[in-house]
């Protein structure tokens, strides 16, 4: 790999896969520009409409996305549907030979357990939402993809991305808690699968590196860990204590279903369904296949971002 194209490169996780990848000596071409140019990337014009600046490239790595839990479905299917097609359509025209898109474990919520999930897991008949529809249609075109004009395409799907820098899940909660609006669902006492920024960043590069056109790669941190404990820590690090308030399921769902018509719903369901009751993967997979381990141990994590 000697040079790549990364979409999203001013986002938390497209920030620590540029600087891995300028680190490694790897030229990295980004849609962004300000951000991404401080970072040692080159600026590219134009959006994930009209995508600039692809040739040359060997590989692309596809991180942006439209990360929201509600919203029109129009906005979703144009930014993670369309959007990925248009990147796909440049790779291929200019002869990039790797394309690594980035997943979520969210394409497999439908507001029940995921429980111990691997890449044979089916895709839900009813999405939790149109963030896990349209990323899962998106999942979809880039392996439907696979081997058009020469290009290998690959997916890597992290499980709840999170670590120093963090200004999306992590900013979330803060808030929540600061408003008074947090609570444990079912008092939190379950599993949950976790993925640290920069184990996405290594298993994205190793997918592109050795990873298998058409297949899909889960990534994990390890063994799954309680959720109530790992979410506590996390907001710890920064001096936020989460509290001991406790929401029962039902109640949750209730007001989820009965706030459903509101613009900006205290409970949505795409919420619901990731961070309300287990959700774990095996990335048994990306270990065999791509000689995946996790360097950032969760306790190794944490301390980075208390140090920050």
């Amino acid at each position: 790999m000697k040079r790549a194209f990364v979409t999203g490169g001013s986002g938390f996780l497209g920030k620590r896969l540029i600087a891995e990848l300028v680190k490694r000596g790897v030229g990295v071409v980004d849609a962004a520009a300000a951000t991404v140019a401080a970072l040692g990337a080159e600026p590219a014009k134009g959006d994930l409409d009209a995508v600039a600046g692809v040739d040359g490239c060997d590989v692309v790595f596809h991180a942006a996305a439209y990360v929201k839990q509600f919203g029109p479905l129009s906005e979703f299917m144009k930014a993670n549907v369309e959007g990925t097609k248009h990147v796909l359509a440049a790779a291929r025209a200019a002869g990039v030979k790797r394309f690594v898109h980035i997943g979520t474990e969210a394409v497999l919520a439908d507001g029940k357990p995921i429980v111990r999930a691997n890449e044979q897991t089916p895709y839900p008949a009813k999405p939790a939402g149109p963030y896990p529809l349209t990323k899962g249609l998106a999942e979809q075109v880039v392996v439907a993809a696979n081997g058009e004009g020469g290009l290998e395409t690959m997916v890597v799907r992290p499980r709840l991305i999170w670590g120093k820098g963090d200004t999306s899940v992590l900013a979330e909660m803060i808030a929540a808690v600061k408003a008074k609006k947090f609570g444990w669902i079912g008092g939190g006492h379950y599993l949950t699968s976790t993925c640290n920024v920069q184990n996405v960043v290594d298993g994205a590069i190793l997918a592109a590196e050795k990873g298998r056109g058409g297949e899909i790669y889960f990534l994990t941190d390890g063994e799954p860990v309680e959720w109530r404990e790992f979410v506590t820590k996390m907001l710890a690090t920064q001096g936020v204590d989460a509290g001991t308030r406790e929401v029962p399921r039902w109640l949750a769902k209730t007001v989820m279903v009965m706030t459903s018509w509101m613009k900006q719903p205290p409970v949505t369901r795409t919420a619901l369904a990731l961070i309300g009751h287990e959700v774990t993967v095996d990335d048994s997979k990306a270990r065999s296949e791509l000689g995946y381990a996790p360097r950032v141990s969760i306790d190794a994590g944490l301390a980075e971002m208390r140090a920050s």
